[in-house]
């Protein structure tokens, strides 16, 4: 697979089936994964990968909270600004019409769009997932470097034949992340990301991009 074919296969997959993830495959791409850019090399990224019982008891956990009605951590960082303005208002309203239609899901089907973001917490049936965490001492550089990293993970899952799906949403639970990988103090959960085979029955419907002019501007001389 070339990088243009892994770029332009990678999406958010949202149904996994439970075939394992073998552990060589993970170290082979997390291995390679170290080479993303990192400003002054600071490699910022601390990751955690659970697998088998473990991820099986921070799913159940989780999924123990919000059956309680537990809303979650405080957050540690603000996804998204208060006032999200044009065009980005715009973008995020139309990703999730087309990821809700894609699920058959209506606008007025409360239930169901519950139980969609209820799906974070079993990592969409995934059998491994990453967690991605940052020193809060770190500024938005170091946190651009998690960005790339993570890109280049994605990427390198997609040459093995594998899929993944990143997950902020994570950090909402971020108390419950801890307490299954024992993080050292100041650091801070950025996202995990579920890992597997594809299910058969996964949806294949892929949210738009932006035109290329009106995101790109040539300078041309």
């Amino acid at each position: 697979m070339d990088v243009y074919e892994a770029v332009v296969s990678r999406r958010a997959v949202r149904r996994f089936s439970g075939e394992p993830v073998p552990r060589e495959t993970l170290e082979r791409v997390l291995s390679a994964a170290a080479r993303s850019p990192s400003g002054a090399n600071l490699q910022p990224w601390h990751v955690y990968v659970l697998t088998g019982a473990p991820l099986a008891e921070l799913k159940k956990r989780t999924a123990e909270r919000v059956a309680a009605g537990d809303p979650g951590d405080e957050r540690e960082y603000q996804m998204y600004p208060l006032e999200l303005k044009s065009p980005y208002r715009e973008r995020r309203s139309a990703a999730a019409e087309q990821r809700y239609a894609a699920l058959g899901v209506s606008r007025e089907d409360r239930r169901s769009r519950e139980a969609a973001v209820a799906a974070n917490w079993d990592c969409f049936g995934a059998p491994a997932a990453l967690f991605c965490y940052i020193d809060r001492d770190m500024g938005p550089a170091q946190w651009a470097d998690l960005g790339m990293y993570l890109q280049t993970f994605m990427l390198l899952l997609r040459a093995e034949g594998l899929h993944s799906c990143p997950q902020m949403a994570w950090s909402v639970y971020c108390r419950t992340v801890a307490k299954a990988v024992l993080p050292p103090p100041g650091l801070i959960l950025f996202c995990g990301v579920s890992i597997g085979f594809e299910a058969p029955a996964a949806c294949h419907d892929r949210i738009d991009r932006a035109p290329l002019a009106e995101t790109v501007t040539f300078v041309d001389g």
